[in-house]
């Protein structure tokens, strides 16, 4: 049974469509001409961080392949160990 059936049958008044809400940002500018705000500018400090963090993981991360696992595997000798 449909939903508008049900409610008609109970007595129940039409559903009301979903209204969209606003996505709208409204924290404050950092400067009133530039169009950036606080929350966008919190957001890029968060994502860059985060960023430098992944990089700093995939250097120790190649470091450890090229100093450790590729010599004890045998692709490569490092020059320091000739």
């Amino acid at each position: 049974m449909g939903e508008a059936r049900r409610r008609a049958e109970l007595g129940l008044p039409r559903r009301q469509p979903k209204t969209k809400t606003s996505q709208r940002d409204d924290s404050p500018r950092i400067v009133s001409w530039l169009p950036i705000t606080e929350k966008q500018k919190n957001q890029f400090y968060s994502i860059t961080i985060r960023g430098g963090w992944i990089g700093i993981g995939c250097v120790v991360l190649a470091w450890i392949v090229v100093r450790f696992v590729g010599p004890a595997v045998g692709w490569w000798t490092p020059a320091d160990l000739r």
